[in-house]
C-alpha cells in the first residue's frame, strides 16, 4: 500500500535522529559516519528551498500543460470533453508522482508532492465538469453536490496512506468543511456534521496509531492526530468558525446568531473541556504537536471567552492575557527545573535535539525575504552649499594628481 518501502523509511528515520545526536555532540564524528555506513538509504531528498521551488515550477508546468493541450485540441469542447480533458490528466499527473517515487526514488523532492497535490485538483476539476456541466455547483442543498468535495477528501487521504505526505490530511479536512453545505441549511447540524467527522477520523487516528508507537510512521499519525484535534476544537468555537470573531470582539455582541441557545452553550462548555483532555492526550503519549494543539486551543478558549459570553471588553486584556501565557510558561519552566537532573516524569525545559533548526533557518530565511529592505540603508540627502575643492587641500602636500 506504500509507495516507500518500510526498509527504507526506517533508515530514513534513522540517520535523521543519527544527524540529530551528532549535530547535539551526543555522536562523534567518526562514531556519525560509521553509524551513518550501516543504515544505508536509496530515497533522493532536498533541502527545503530547493524543494518549494520545484515543487513550484512543477505546478507551473503541469498548469500550462493542460492549458496549451486545451487550447490547441479542445478549444471549443463542451463541459464533457473538458470534464474528460481534466480526468484523463489528473490520471497522467498521479502516474508521473508513482514514476518519481518508484523509479527515481523522490522523497519530499517537490516534484512528485506537486503532481500528486495536481492529481486532486484536477479530479475536483474533471468531477465537476461531468457533474455540472455549463452551470456551477449549487450553494444550496443538493443530492450530487457533495460529490466534489467529497472526491477531493478521499482521494487526499489516498494521497496521505500511499506518499505519507503531512499536509494530505488537512488537505482533506478542507474539503470536509464543503460537505455540509450540500446536506442542510442549518448552520447548528453544519457544525455538528464537521465536528462528527472530524472526532470519527481522530477516532480511527488514534486507534491505528497505537500499533506504530516506535516506529517512523508515529510521525505522520502525530501531524494527522493533532490536525484533527485542532480541526474538531475549531468546528465547535462558534466565534472562530463563524468567521466574525473580531466583529464580536469589537462589538460586544455574542455570536449565538443562528444558533439554537442549547447548541450554543454546548459548545462554549466543549470548548473549555476540549483543551485539558488534548493536553493529557498529548502528556501521555509525549507527543509535541498534539500539545502544541492543546496550547493552541487553551488560549483560543481564553480569547474567545468574553465574545461568548457577550461580556465588555478593554483595551487591556490582551496585555492581561499575554502577562498570564508568560507566567505559566515561566512557572512550568522553573518547575521542571527544579526537578531532579531539571527533569520531571521525562519532560526537561532544556534543548535536546536540534531537529527544529532546519525550520529555524527556513523561517529566518523567509522573513529575510519577505523583507528584503528591511536592513538597506535609506539613501542620505544631498547637502546643499557644501562644495569640495578636488583633493587640492590634502593633507601632507598631496594634491588632486597625486
Amino acid at each position: 500500500m506504500r509507495a516507500y518501502s518500510a526498509s527504507s523509511q526506517e533508515a530514513l528515520r534513522a540517520r535523521n535522529l543519527l544527524k540529530d545526536w551528532a549535530g547535539q555532540g551526543f555522536l562523534t564524528a567518526a562514531q556519525y559516519q560509521r553509524m551513518e555506513q550501516d543504515t544505508p538509504c536509496d530515497l533522493r531528498r532536498t533541502n527545503i528551498f530547493l524543494r518549494l521551488i520545484l515543487f513550484l515550477f512543477t505546478v507551473i508546468i503541469g498548469i500550462a500543460g493542460v492549458g496549451l493541450f486545451s487550447v490547441l485540441f479542445l478549444p471549443h469542447a463542451a463541459a464533457k470533453g473538458q470534464s474528460i480533458c481534466f480526468l484523463m490528466f489528473a490520471a497522467i499527473s498521479y502516474a508521473a508522482a508513482e514514476f518519481a517515487v518508484s523509479e527515481a526514488r523522490l522523497y519530499r523532492y517537490g516534484i512528485e508532492e506537486a503532481l500528486a497535490a495536481g492529481s486532486v485538483g484536477l479530479l475536483c476539476a474533471g468531477t465537476q465538469a461531468a457533474l455540472f456541466a455549463n452551470r456551477a455547483i449549487p450553494s444550496t442543498p443538493n443530492g450530487a453536490g457533495f460529490l466534489v468535495p467529497a472526491a477531493g477528501a478521499l482521494f487526499s487521504l489516498w494521497i496521505w496512506r500511499r506518499f505519507g505526505f503531512p499536509y494530505a490530511p488537512l488537505a482533506a479536512m478542507i474539503f470536509v468543511l464543503w460537505l455540509p453545505g450540500y446536506w442542510t441549511s442549518s448552520h447548528a447540524a453544519q457544525h455538528t456534521i464537521i465536528a462528527a467527522l472530524y472526532a470519527a477520523g481522530l477516532a480511527a487516528v488514534a486507534a491505528v496509531r497505537s500499533r506504530h508507537r516506535f516506529t517512523y510512521r508515529d510521525g505522520e499519525y502525530s501531524i494527522a492526530e493533532a490536525l484533527l484535534w485542532l480541526g474538531l476544537y475549531l468546528a465547535i468555537n462558534l466565534p472562530i468558525s463563524s468567521g466574525n470573531l473580531f466583529d464580536h470582539w469589537w462589538t460586544g455582541a455574542r455570536a449565538a446568531a443562528g444558533f439554537p441557545s442549547a447548541f450554543y452553550w454546548t459548545t462554549w462548555v466543549l470548548t473549555w473541556c476540549l483543551p485539558p483532555a488534548v493536553l493529557a492526550r498529548g502528556l501521555r503519549w509525549k507527543d509535541r504537536c498534539v500539545l502544541a494543539v492543546g496550547a493552541i486551543a487553551a488560549t483560543l478558549t481564553l480569547i474567545t471567552n468574553k465574545p461568548y459570553l457577550g461580556w465588555e471588553r478593554h483595551t487591556w486584556d490582551p496585555m492581561l492575557l499575554g502577562a498570564l501565557l508568560i507566567g505559566v510558561a515561566l512557572g512550568i519552566r522553573r518547575w521542571l527545573a527544579a526537578g531532579p537532573g531539571e527533569t520531571r516524569r521525562g519532560f526537561t525545559a532544556r534543548r535536546l535535539s536540534a531537529s527544529h533548526q532546519e525550520w529555524s533557518n527556513f523561517g529566518a530565511a523567509a522573513l529575510g525575504l519577505a523583507s528584503p529592505h528591511a536592513a538597506t540603508l535609506a539613501p542620505q540627502p544631498d547637502t546643499p552649499g557644501v562644495h569640495f575643492g578636488g583633493g587640492d587641500s590634502g593633507g601632507g602636500g598631496a594634491t588632486s594628481d597625486f
